[in-house]
């Protein structure tokens, strides 16, 4: 197998961890006799510093060609990086929505996974988490909130923020039918988190995933509000199998979800769009207070692996 590979290796340790990932795959292509090409280009922080943008047409356009994606954390700190003195449209946060919204990457799974040999590093008591717990989070990741239109400005001399939250139909059925896919190959389970007890769009995820389970009688569905599945992620995690559910929220919840299993530097994610392309997270997290220090592989002890950093 050949493949090319787009390697965005990002800010703060992303780097790091990238280079801990290649070497990976490069004992896949000895073991497996494969082929990987790889181009390196900018996103985020590091962009900004070269061109200006966190991420340029050419970077884009590099990885719209390859066969996947490797992509390391981006961001630094909120407080004090000069990054985060610049307009919101040229943030590095800007970047990672552009090329997921330019490649179609609408389905983002993020799996959680308790090792037996990391139980110590869960916060949660021994009772809850006996036998280990196994859920992946289905995250629509192009859609919502964060890609809505908003806006800041003056009125009556006041200064007031909108944003604007909208899902189509298509939109939640697509992401829906991966989560019931995947929940075939699991313990076919799909609890969908909303709030449809408040949120119009909301309503209409509920009622587009209730159709979508018509055609898969052997996965059991349930709904659940966002603020109970946060509160039943750190009372029972065993309870979840795949968890679907909006931009926003997913963003959220997977992050709590890493916390319970040590850091979120434990986990990697997926991207994924209607084809076999995907950009791939090996882990979370730019830690810029530790970059360059070779010592994010003891992190999911420490709160460096979260604070000031870009987990969108």
């Amino acid at each position: 197998m050949k493949k090319n590979i787009t390697v965005i290796k990002g800010d703060g340790i992303g780097p790091e961890i990238v280079n801990e990932a290649l070497k990976v795959l490069s004992a896949i292509e000895v073991k497996y006799n494969h082929s990987f090409q790889y181009t390196e280009v900018l996103m985020g922080g590091s962009s900004i510093d070269v061109h200006g943008v966190p991420l340029c047409e050419e970077a884009l356009e590099t990885a719209r060609n390859a066969d996947a994606v490797l992509l390391g954390s981006i961001g630094g700190n909120t407080d004090t990086s000069p990054w985060y003195q610049l307009a919101p449209n040229i943030r590095p946060e800007a970047g990672l929505l552009k090329i997921r919204k330019e490649l179609g990457l609408f389905a983002n799974l993020r799996p959680a996974f308790l090792y037996d040999e990391l139980k110590e590093a869960c916060v949660l008591k021994t009772e809850l988490i006996d036998g280990g717990f196994d859920m992946m989070i289905m995250r629509e990741l192009t859609g919502g909130l964060y890609f809505g239109e908003r806006n800041t400005q003056e009125e009556n001399g006041v200064m007031v923020a909108r944003d604007s939250m909208s899902y189509s139909e298509t939109e939640i059925t697509r992401i829906a039918k991966r989560a019931f896919d995947i929940a075939l190959k699991r313990s076919k389970k799909v609890c969908s988190v909303d709030k449809a007890n408040v949120l119009d769009t909301s309503r209409l995820w509920r009622k587009v995933v209730n159709e979508v389970s018509k055609d898969y009688p052997n996965v059991t569905l349930e709904h659940m509000l966002v603020d109970n599945c946060a509160m039943q992620l750190v009372k029972n995690p065993k309870q979840f199998d795949v968890i679907l559910t909006e931009n926003m929220f997913g963003d959220i919840l997977s992050d709590e979800a890493s916390m319970i299993t040590g850091s979120i530097g434990m986990l990697p994610s997926a991207s994924l769009r209607e084809d076999s392309f995907g950009m791939y997270e090996p882990s979370h997290g730019s830690a810029p207070d530790i970059a360059g220090q070779d010592i994010e592989s003891h992190c999911y002890y420490s709160k460096c692996s979260y604070d000031a950093t870009l987990f969108i």
